[in-house]
C-alpha cells in the first residue's frame, strides 16, 4: 500500500518523546496532519482509532545492520518474517546484509531484496550492496550499479567478513567518497582470530575457548580511520565491542575525520561472564567481552563517541546453536528486544531520555545512511513512520514466541519493563500489542 492509499489514523493519547501531557496525532496520507489535545476533533467516525493510554510516542527506529538471511537461507529467516520482527520491534527500516547466498554483490540480487522488501510492506528494506565479490576481499563489486540501480544502494559492507586488505580496502573507500556512499566495516584482523571463538581473556582461558584478541578488532579500526582520512571518504564501524575501540574512536573524531560507529544491545547488555554455561546461543562475532567494555560502550554511546544502536539480527537454525560452543554459528536474534535492552539499561537509569535514545535508534542511523524520510521530528507535515512504547508493561522473552523463523536469542527468560506496542509505517499501523497488523 502506498502512502496516498494509507487510511487515516489517529493516535490517540500519546506523548511525543515522553514529554508533558498526553496529545492526539492525526495522521493522513502518511504524514502527521496535526498534534494537540483536540487533534481528531472533526474526524470521521470511521477514522482508525487507537488509544495508546498515554504511552511514548517516538520516530520509528533504523537498523543499519540486519540479517534477513533471503536468498540462500530461508529456513532461518525471510525478508518477511525479518521484516515482521522489525514491525514489532519498533522499526521502520532496515539494511539487510550483504553475506546471503548468492551474496549481495550485483544490482540483479539487491535489486530483488529492495523489491520484495516493497512488496512485504512492513518497513522500508534497504539491502546493503558487498564491497568485494563473494565476500572474499579480492575484488571490489560494481558499487556504482547498484547504488544506480532501483534499490539504490546506500551502504556497502562485507560484514561476516573483514576487508582485510588494506589496498582494496583503501580503494574501496576511494570509490565510495566518489559514489557518496557509505562502507561499513566489519572490523577484525582474520590472522589473529584464526580459530577463536571467545573474548580472549580469563575467562575463555579457564573454559578451554580459543582466545579472540581486542586488538584484531582494534588494529582495523585504526587502519580504516586513516584510510578513510587519506581518502576523504566515510567509513562505518560495525558492532564496535571494545573499550580500545571507543578510545580510537574519540581520537579519530577528534582529527575530524568522518567515522561513524554502532553498537549491539548484547554487546551493552552481557558480557562473556555467559560462557560458563558453554551455551552455543552466546557465541557471536565479534565475541562478547568483559564488563568494563559492555560500560564503556554505553558511556560513548551516551556521549555520542558511539553514533547508534544497530541490531546485527543474526538468526540461526535450532541446529547450528544446539551444539558444541565452538561449532556453533555466530550470531543473535535483536530486532525485538532492542528497544527493551537500551530503555532498560540508559532510560530506565537516567543516563537518557527518551529523546536521546531517539537519536541514537532513529535519528543518527538515518542520518548515516542518508535516509531523509526516516528519524525525522514528530511534528505536523513528517513522514508518519513512527514507534510507540509502552515505558511500563514488563513481558518476559520467549524466543518461540518471536516473530522470526529462529529461535536463538540470548534473552530467553528475561524480563524487561518497556516493550514497542505500536508501529506506524508510511501512515498505516503495522504492528499493535504484539501483533503484526500487515
Amino acid at each position: 500500500m502506498t502512502a496516498s492509499e494509507s487510511p487515516t489514523l489517529l493516535l490517540r493519547r500519546v506523548r511525543p518523546y515522553g514529554e508533558g501531557a498526553p496529545v492526539d496525532v492525526l495522521i493522513r496520507d502518511g504524514h502527521i496532519a496535526a498534534i494537540g489535545p483536540d487533534a481528531g476533533a472533526g474526524t470521521s467516525p470511521d477514522v482508525e482509532r487507537h488509544d495508546l493510554d498515554g504511552a511514548v510516542l517516538l520516530p520509528g527506529f533504523v537498523d543499519l545492520h540486519t540479517h534477513l538471511r533471503e536468498p540462500g537461507r530461508e529456513d532461518t529467516e525471510t525478508i518477511s518474517t525479518g521484516s515482521a520482527a522489525a514491525a514489532l520491534g519498533g522499526y521502520t527500516a532496515v539494511f539487510a546484509m550483504a553475506n546471503t547466498q548468492p551474496a549481495q554483490d550485483n544490482q540483479t540480487v539487491t535489486d530483488s531484496v529492495w523489491r520484495i522488501g516493497r512488496e512485504v510492506g512492513l518497513c522500508d528494506v534497504h539491502p546493503v550492496g558487498a564491497v568485494t565479490l563473494g565476500l572474499k576481499g579480492e575484488q571490489l563489486t560494481e558499487m556504482g550499479q547498484m547504488a544506480d540501480g532501483a534499490a539504490k544502494v546506500k551502504i556497502f559492507s562485507d560484514d561476516g567478513m573483514c576487508v582485510y586488505d588494506p589496498l582494496i580496502m583503501r580503494r574501496a573507500l576511494e570509490y565510495s567518497a566518489g559514489l557518496g556512499v557509505l562502507i561499513a566495516q566489519h572490523a577484525e584482523e582474520p590472522r589473529l582470530t584464526r580459530g577463536a571463538v571467545a573474548h580472549e581473556g580469563p575467562n575463555a582461558a579457564r573454559l578451554g575457548l580459543t582466545g579472540w584478541p581486542r586488538s584484531a578488532e582494534e588494529s582495523i579500526v585504526a587502519r580504516d580511520a586513516i584510510l578513510a582520512r587519506d581518502a576523504g571518504a566515510r567509513v562505518h564501524i560495525c558492532h564496535a565491542s571494545t573499550t580500545g575501540t571507543v578510545e580510537l574512536l574519540k581520537w579519530a573524531k577528534d582529527q575530524d575525520i568522518s567515522i561513524t560507529a554502532e553498537v549491539t544491545p548484547h554487546h551493552l547488555l552481557l558480557d562473556d561472564s555467559r560462557l560458563e554455561t558453554y551455551d552455543g546461543v552466546y557465541r557471536v562475532n565479534p565475541p562478547l567481552r568483559e564488563a568494563h567494555d559492555t560500560l564503556a560502550l554505553r558511556e560513548a554511546l551516551v556521549s555520542g563517541v558511539i553514533d547508534c544502536v544497530a541490531t546485527d539480527h543474526a538468526p540461526h537454525a535450532a541446529q547450528e546453536k544446539c551444539c558444541e560452543f565452538a561449532a556453533a554459528r555466530p550470531g543473535m536474534l535483536g530486532l525485538e528486544t532492542a528497544l527493551p535492552i537500551v530503555a532498560a539499561l540508559l532510560v530506565e537509569t537516567g543516563d537518557m531520555t527518551w529523546r536521546d535514545l531517539a537519536r541514537v535508534m532513529s535519528v543518527r542511523p538515518a542520518e548515516i545512511a542518508g535516509l531523509t524520510d526516516q528519524g525525522r521530528p514528530i511534528e505536523v507535515g513528517e513522514p508518519a513512520n513512527l514507534a510507540v512504547v509502552d515505558p511500563d508493561s514488563p513481558w518476559t522473552v520467549i524466543g518461540d514466541e518471536l516473530a522470526s523463523l529462529s529461535a536463538n536469542t540470548p534473552y530467553e527468560g528475561m524480563t524487561f519493563a518497556a516493550r514497542v506496542v505500536g508501529t506506524v509505517y508510511k501512515g498505516r499501523m503495522t504492528s499493535r500489542d504484539g501483533k503484526v497488523l500487515a
